[in-house]
């Protein structure tokens, strides 16, 4: 009995220059996809280490990633030949599976393209509804580009990724299903996210997108309060980071990002189980309050003083060289003192708390 060869292990392990050939049991390109792939890294390397020029390491690396496509080309095409009727030599059982194996290799393989999979198990307006957000995405970044001349519309395209790993893995478990004998219902993902709101609540699947934007998610819940503070820490940690240069403090920014975007995750997962209570990180009364106004109006006088009077004072006397004095000395010796200052607030705060529990 000839041996049973899955063909999305097959197209998997191919990944790998030549293992899905060896499996597959085409031996000679087995040898030759890997030989010349890693062989030509190597020799790239080399003689880039040994001319001292990197030009050659990237024109290797070009070629063997031309390579790495000829050889996923070559196991595709030759998976999509492999004739099914070969399956009829196996028992039942194993016929069934390589049955489903093939199925699924079909679907993840045209996962590839966002909403082709979706065609192949017979979801049209749901395949549908991906091909348009993925490419509908493109089309409209491009378009506002080119009317706008205004590059920065082009960083949206960094939500392809997230709407092609979706889709595929939507695929994937949609094919499971099937394949386990549940019926698959055709209906666009908005559909969806509409069907698993509850009368007057709120989509969890929408929550969970907009919490990838600080702030948005815990508003779209209803915490108004703390999205805000959320939206405006993040917002504005960018605008402060901007203005006084501090680009040593940048690892603030993934840090407020991650914060946020987990703690929107929390309040979705508890959504529907307890009722969400608005706590905003900080208070805007008392103490808080004072300082955060202390902040603006600081941030306030810094930004007029640098934005009008320093241009003027550098018209009108050059050889005072005001601004360079601001960049060079100024500049740092307020950061110092702010960071020195919220120290010792810090400091303070955590001994009168440590004399309240020594009292009891």
């Amino acid at each position: 009995m000839p041996r049973y060869r899955n063909r999305m292990l097959a197209f998997m392990l191919n990944f790998i220059p030549g293992l899905g050939h060896l499996y597959w049991g085409r031996k000679v390109r087995g040898i030759l996809y890997p030989l010349f792939f890693f062989g030509g890294l190597m020799l790239g390397f080399l003689v880039a280490v040994a001319s001292n020029d990197g030009g050659f390491m990237l024109a290797a690396a070009i070629c063997a990633f031309v390579l790495w496509c000829i050889s996923m080309l070559d196991i595709t095409i030759t998976l999509l030949r492999a004739p099914a009727a070969d399956l009829s030599s196996y028992p039942y059982e194993s016929t069934r599976k390589g049955e489903a194996d093939a199925e699924r290799f079909y679907t993840i393989l045209l996962s590839f393209v966002p909403g082709l999979g979706h065609f192949q198990l017979g979801l049209m307006q749901r395949g549908l509804s991906f091909l348009i957000s993925f490419f509908g995405l493109i089309t409209i970044m491009f378009v506002i580009t080119g009317l706008t001349n205004e590059t920065v519309f082009l960083l949206f395209l960094g939500l392809l990724p997230i709407i092609w790993l979706y889709c595929m893995f939507d695929a994937v478990q949609l094919v499971h299903r099937k394949q386990a004998g549940e019926l698959l219902v055709d209906r666009t993902l908005f559909d969806e996210w509409e069907s698993g709101r509850g009368e007057g609540k709120r989509s969890k699947v929408l929550a969970t997108l907009l919490s990838a934007f600080p702030g948005a998610g815990q508003m779209y819940l209803g915490m108004q309060k703390r999205g805000l503070q959320l939206m405006v820490l993040f917002l504005g940690s960018f605008y402060i980071i901007d203005v006084l240069r501090l680009s040593l403090f940048l690892f603030i920014v993934p840090v407020i990002w991650f914060y946020s975007f987990f703690d929107g995750l929390q309040a979705t997962s508890r959504y529907d189980h307890i009722p969400l209570e608005d706590r905003p990180l900080f208070d805007w009364k008392g103490d808080n309050q004072n300082w955060i106004g202390l902040i603006l109006l600081l941030l306030g006088i810094y930004y007029v003083t640098m934005s009008l009077i320093v241009p003027i004072f550098n018209r009108f006397l050059p050889e005072f060289r005001i601004e360079y004095f601001i960049d060079t000395y100024l500049r740092p010796v307020i950061v110092s003192l702010v960071l020195i200052g919220g120290g010792f607030k810090l400091l303070s705060r955590s001994k009168n708390k440590g004399s309240r529990y020594d009292d009891y």
